[in-house]
């Protein structure tokens, strides 16, 4: 018996949407007007936002907000899709997207328009995939939560997780000289969250900060929940310049994030003291250090690094 071939006259309307949601970087169609008409089960997954909540809707409406490294939002400027549907051009930039539970993922994006049948624009694609490190975070996971070394409301190692972990790099300094920075980063105002809005919407931004910071440190890199409100990074092979650089990403990327509570926008910043590990470090010198550099921070009006206790003149 003879098989059929396949033809283009085979495919019936709905293979297209079919394929498009069965690709796993997030796909969006938008009109002229850069609304959403289009937005494939992958973007759903990367950002938490279905179809029914983005149709009709532009993505500076509070969906996924995109920012650069500068904190620069690209719906305002430099958007990739309105230069795509302006110049009819293919735009790419790496961008930092708000997912709608309020944290921060680095994505790599790809815009190009759509050409009618007389060659004019008549709509844009953007395309997106996650590039944080969190491919190894399931097992990383489950793997703390056996030892009782994860914190159950921010999935993030717990104390005892920061500490087992933090003496083990002190000994590779002192044995290899293998460098480390470590990062403490304190939520600023998160009581007066708690008092305004209630506690679980405090617990909601000490999981979306968390999240944000595992999301852009590299994956050998490793975050954890020190205090109430208080978080550790301990990141390897970093000088003094490097410290600056990824404290200020980690406190940018917070305070341009945010979770919606009715019609408001809940907001938070951070306070973040960085230092480098010294041979000479304890555990409890290098902690305390790094918590004065913090305090520091505070002390300039929050939402401040502090890498080195500088005074004005």
């Amino acid at each position: 018996m003879e098989k059929k071939s396949f033809s283009e006259d085979k495919i019936d309307k709905n293979f297209t949407e079919i394929l498009l949601n069965n690709v796993q970087d997030g796909i969006y169609f938008v009109d002229h007007d850069c609304r959403i008409f289009f937005w494939n089960k992958g973007a759903e997954q990367i950002t938490g936002f279905d179809l029914s909540t983005v149709n009709g809707k532009k993505c500076s409406d509070n969906i996924i907000n995109p920012v650069d490294e500068s904190g620069k939002n690209l719906c305002e400027e430099d958007c990739p899709v309105k230069q795509a549907l302006s110049d009819g051009q293919t735009h790419t930039i790496e961008a930092y997207l708000q997912h709608k539970e309020g944290h921060r993922l680095p994505v790599s994006i790809r815009a190009f328009p759509i050409l009618g049948e007389d060659g004019e624009i008549v709509a844009a694609v953007e395309t997106f995939h996650d590039i944080s490190p969190k491919f190894i975070m399931p097992q990383h996971k489950r793997e703390l939560e056996r030892m009782q070394l994860l914190d159950p409301l921010t999935e993030v190692g717990n104390q005892r997780f920061l500490e087992i972990h933090l003496q083990s790099r002190l000994e590779e300094i002192k044995k290899y000289r293998i460098p480390f920075g470590l990062f403490y980063i304190d939520v600023d105002h998160l009581k007066e969250v708690n008092d305004s809005y209630g506690k679980p919407v405090g617990d909601q931004v000490l999981r979306s900060i968390a999240q944000t910071i595992t999301n852009n440190i590299r994956f050998f890199d490793i975050v954890g929940r020190w205090d109430s409100d208080e978080f550790l990074a301990v990141v390897l092979n970093v000088d003094e310049n490097k410290l600056d650089l990824v404290g200020n990403k980690i406190r940018l990327l917070v305070e341009k994030s945010n979770i919606p509570v009715g019609s408001k926008l809940v907001r938070a910043t951070v306070s973040v003291g960085a230092t480098q590990a010294l041979r000479v470090d304890s555990l409890d010198i290098l902690i305390t250090r790094a918590r004065s550099l913090m305090d520091h921070s505070k002390w300039l009006g929050r939402n401040k690094v502090s890498v080195k206790i500088l005074y004005p003149k």
